[in-house]
């Protein structure tokens, strides 16, 4: 029949809304994980391709540690599932009691929840709380880092200092404030003394989750300045930069002074259970206390006997890799491989420490790359045989503490393909 347009056949729906992508273009059979294991993942395209990013920085001892899992399945024969809600376990005790024991600051009480995000939006609530018990209800401001990143839960949406387009989904940042860390803290200064006796807690991730910025030691002790002064609650966001990633246990055993919280996730259970948990120092453990007062905070699935038991095993686990070695040694062959890419073109300068570090990505005109820029040159790195993350105006890189020698070169030789195929692309005109 003559005239009658001809429609090209439907892509198959995927029944999966793919987060943080475009669901038309998705290459289902190249992002697709089949299994993984170690540090590689196989996905349906039958490539397997070495991972960059420990997941997502969580599977900091690799994919498929035979220990933790066989310490989950027995935990889920002993018990499938036991709440938190109005009473305790014996396994909650056991890891909080654990936790305790891994900061060098001294912490007194741990409560559980399931992702970094909603650990960020228990914090915020946990400060203004300590405040009205405090007798001073008018300290409701929390301040972040500009560029930060703490999740995409409402309230961790809104305390994250990167667009994350907040204006879109309407998230109230009416008590929010940022302030850049890299300018010897003259903004930190000036907020201070506009609203200092408004400020309830300052949050800060001691190497940013977007783009692996660290946060300048001399920063960190100007806010603590500004805490004796004003009284506020320091936290430490560790949901990425704990349990081995930067160095020690977490990033913030090297402060002078403690903070009042930590944050903790990701490689808090090897990724394999949805897990977070705040450390809660004596100052506010014990207003708390003295008060009788009730934190109305709760999660269903936070701190149950199986993500309890994955929390001991990966401790243990860490303890017995000597995850302090690891860390120097991963440290050391980033900065090797880092060094070999600075050679390329379209490669700038790093940023971040430890296990987490970024690496820009510039234009022939020297610009820092785009989105979608980084975007082409991620999934050209991926075609190429190795997962990488995007970040601002570069890439992340966040191998888990088991790489070897051999595992560094095989990602830097897929880095180096991907970005050859990204020049020929035109992606860095």
């Amino acid at each position: 029949m003559t005239g009658v347009p001809v429609l090209p056949t439907p892509r198959t729906q995927l029944p999966l809304w793919v987060p943080l992508v475009t669901q038309h273009d998705f290459n289902e059979d190249s992002y697709t994980a089949v299994s993984a294991e170690g540090v590689h993942v196989t996905f349906a395209d039958g490539g397997q391709r070495i991972c960059a990013k420990s997941g997502l920085w969580n599977t900091n001892l690799g994919y498929g540690n035979r220990q933790i899992a066989e310490s989950i399945a027995k935990e889920l024969n002993a018990a499938s599932y036991l709440p938190l809600f109005r009473t305790s376990h014996r396994k909650a005790i056991e890891a909080s009691r654990a936790l305790l024991s891994l900061p060098a600051h001294d912490f007194q009480r741990v409560v559980f929840s399931t992702s970094g995000g909603a650990a960020n939006d228990a914090v915020m609530k946990l400060a203004r709380h300590y405040f009205v018990l405090n007798g001073q209800p008018e300290r409701k401001l929390i301040v972040g880092l500009s560029g930060s990143y703490h999740g995409l839960t409402y309230g961790s949406q809104a305390l994250s200092g990167d667009d994350l387009g907040q204006a879109v989904y309407g998230v109230d940042q009416r008590s929010i404030r940022h302030i850049r860390f890299d300018d010897d803290g003259a903004e930190l200064a000036r907020l201070m003394q506009r609203e200092g006796h408004r400020i309830a807690a300052v949050i800060m991730e001691p190497v940013l989750g977007s783009g692996a910025e660290s946060v300048p030691a001399a920063f960190i002790e100007e806010v603590i300045k500004h805490r004796d002064h004003h009284g506020f609650l320091i936290i430490a966001d560790e949901v990425a930069t704990g349990f081995g990633r930067v160095n020690g246990w977490f990033a913030s055993d090297e402060w002078a002074q403690q903070p009042d919280v930590i944050v903790t996730s990701k490689g808090l259970t090897n990724g394999t259970g949805a897990c977070a948990a705040l450390l809660i120092a004596q100052r506010v453990t014990q207003l708390f206390d003295q008060t009788e007062s009730v934190f109305v905070h709760g999660e269903t699935q936070a701190g149950t006997p199986a993500t309890c038991a994955a929390i001991l095993s990966t401790i243990a686990e860490m303890k017995r890799l000597d995850h302090n070695v690891l860390t120097k040694q991963v440290a050391s062959g980033l900065n090797k491989l880092i060094e070999e890419l600075q050679g390329t073109p379209g490669v700038g300068n790093s940023s971040g420490r430890g296990c987490m570090r970024g690496l820009k990505l510039l234009s022939k005109n020297g610009v820092p790359l785009g989105s979608n820029g980084v975007l082409a040159v991620v999934r050209s790195i991926h075609q190429a045989g190795a997962i990488v993350q995007p970040g601002p105006g570069g890439i992340q890189l966040l191998p888990a503490l088991i790489y070897t020698d051999e595992n560094f070169e095989e990602l830097r030789t897929a880095i180096e393909t991907g970005l050859a195929t990204a020049e020929c692309d035109g992606v860095f005109e």
